[in-house]
C-alpha cells in the first residue's frame, strides 16, 4: 500500500496533509509514505523531517499510489498523474463545482471529502471543519487586534484609563466559540448572538453576553445535525434591527455564519457598517462563500469611511503549522477506519455511515446522493 503527500498547487494555500507524526503512524500500518518535494515547506516542515519519519520523498510521489493525501481538490492536470482506483482524501468544496466532480469521476479515483464529514461522536477526531474553524476563529481576533488601533483590555494608569474593547461575536459555531474565548483571554468585553438557542448558554458559559430576538422561531432553529437553519424573513428583519443598534456601539465585529450549500448569509448591510466609529474593525470569516458583510472583498482589507472590513482569504491558513498538524491528525484517524492493519491494505466498508457521508465519487461516477446527477424519469 503506498499513501502519497501532494503538494499543494495552489498559491494561496500553505498547508499540508501530512505530519512527520502521522507518517509514522502510517508507516506504522505497513505503508510506503511518498512526499513530493517541499510539501510542507509553508508549514514549517523541511522534506528532511519527513525523510527522518520514514517517507520518500519524491517528484513522482503520487504516481502508482493507492492513496493521495491532499488539502485541497486535485485539478484536472493533478488527476492526470493518479491511478484509477485511487483512494483521494480531501477537503473536496463539491458545492456549486459540478465539472471538478466529474472530472474526479472521468479520472477513476475514489473522492472522499472531508468537510461532509457527518456530527457524530465516532467522527469527532475526523472532523476538519471543527479543526480548522477553531483555528480560524483565534486567528480572526489576532487579526482584528492588529488593525484596530486601541488595546483590548482595560488599563488603568496614572495617565488614565483605557477602556476595554468592546467584541461582538455573530455566529456561535466553532469559529465563534474561539473567538469569543480569545477575545475575553486579552480582555474584551463580548456579546455574542446565534439563531441557534442551544448556543445561549454556550456564550455565557465563555463570560460573553448573549443577543438575540427570543422567539418562538428562534426557538426551532437548529436542525438534527447541529446546523443553523435558515430564518424567515421576518425574523430575519427582527434580528436585524436588534443587531444594528447594537453594532453601532460595537468596536470590533466578527462574523462567521454559513449555512452548507448555500451563500453565506448577508448579515451587515452597509448602513451598519456606516453607523460604526471610526477605527472600528469587522473580520469577515464567510468571505470566500459570498460573505457576511456587504462591502467586504476576498482577500482584502477595505476601508469604509474609517470602518475596516477585513476578508482575508484561507484563515485557518494563516496559522499553517498549527492547521497542517490539526488536519493531518484528521485524516489520519479517518484514514484508520478504511485500512486492514492485520493485511496492511485498504478494505473500504461501503456500508460505514462516514463512509457514505463522505464518499463523492467511485467507479468512475459521482456516487454522492446530494451532487450526483438527476437522471430523467
Amino acid at each position: 500500500m503506498r499513501i502519497a503527500v501532494a503538494r499543494e498547487t495552489d498559491a494561496g494555500e500553505p498547508r499540508v496533509a501530512a505530519t512527520p507524526e502521522t507518517v509514522k503512524r502510517f508507516a506504522g500500518y505497513g505503508a510506503e509514505v511518498a512526499v513530493e518535494p517541499g510539501a510542507g515547506l509553508k508549514s514549517g516542515i523541511p522534506d528532511s523531517e519527513y525523510t527522518a519519519a520514514g517517507a520518500t520523498v519524491t517528484a513522482d510521489a503520487v504516481k502508482g499510489a493507492d492513496v493521495v493525501l491532499k488539502v485541497r481538490r486535485p485539478s484536472a492536470d493533478e488527476l492526470r498523474n493518479y491511478q484509477r482506483g485511487a483512494l483521494v482524501v480531501a477537503i473536496m468544496d463539491p458545492y456549486g463545482n459540478d465539472a471538478a466532480l466529474k472530472a474526479m469521476a472521468d479520472a477513476g479515483v475514489v473522492a472522499m471529502a472531508m468537510e461532509l464529514m457527518p456530527r457524530i461522536t465516532r467522527a469527532q477526531s475526523m472532523d476538519v471543519l471543527s479543526s480548522q474553524a477553531n483555528l480560524a476563529g483565534y486567528r480572526a481576533v489576532i487579526d482584528a487586534s492588529s488593525e484596530y488601533g486601541r488595546a483590548f483590555p482595560m488599563m488603568m494608569t496614572a495617565a488614565g484609563t483605557v477602556p476595554a474593547a468592546r467584541v461582538f461575536i455573530m455566529g456561535v459555531g466553532v469559529a465563534g466559540l474561539q473567538a469569543i474565548a480569545t477575545a475575553r483571554r486579552l480582555g474584551a468585553v463580548v456579546t455574542a448572538t446565534d439563531v441557534r438557542p442551544a448556543t445561549k448558554e454556550q456564550v455565557e458559559s465563555l463570560g460573553a453576553k448573549f443577543l438575540a430576538v427570543e422567539d418562538e422561531e428562534f426557538k426551532n432553529a437548529q436542525t438534527a445535525g447541529g446546523y443553523a437553519k435558515e430564518m424567515s424573513k421576518e425574523y430575519q428583519a427582527k434580528q436585524a434591527a436588534l443587531v444594528a443598534e447594537h453594532i453601532k456601539k460595537q468596536d470590533i465585529v466578527i462574523t462567521t455564519a454559513l449555512i452548507p450549500g448555500r451563500p453565506a448569509p448577508r448579515l451587515i448591510a452597509a448602513d451598519m457598517v456606516k453607523s460604526m466609529r471610526p477605527g472600528s474593525v469587522i473580520v469577515d470569516l464567510a468571505v470566500e462563500r459570498g460573505g457576511n458583510v456587504e462591502g467586504a472583498k476576498l482577500g482584502q482589507v477595505v476601508d469604509v469611511g474609517g470602518v475596516k472590513i477585513v476578508g482575508h482569504a484561507n484563515v485557518a491558513g494563516r496559522l499553517a503549522a498549527s492547521s497542517s498538524a490539526l488536519y493531518a491528525k484528521n485524516l489520519l484517524t479517518f484514514l484508520d477506519i478504511l485500512i486492514n492493519k492485520k493485511e496492511k491494505k485498504l478494505a473500504i466498508n461501503w456500508d460505514d455511515e462516514i463512509v457514505k457521508a463522505v464518499a463523492l465519487t467511485r467507479d468512475g461516477a459521482i456516487v454522492h446522493p446530494s451532487f450526483a446527477p438527476k437522471t430523467a424519469a
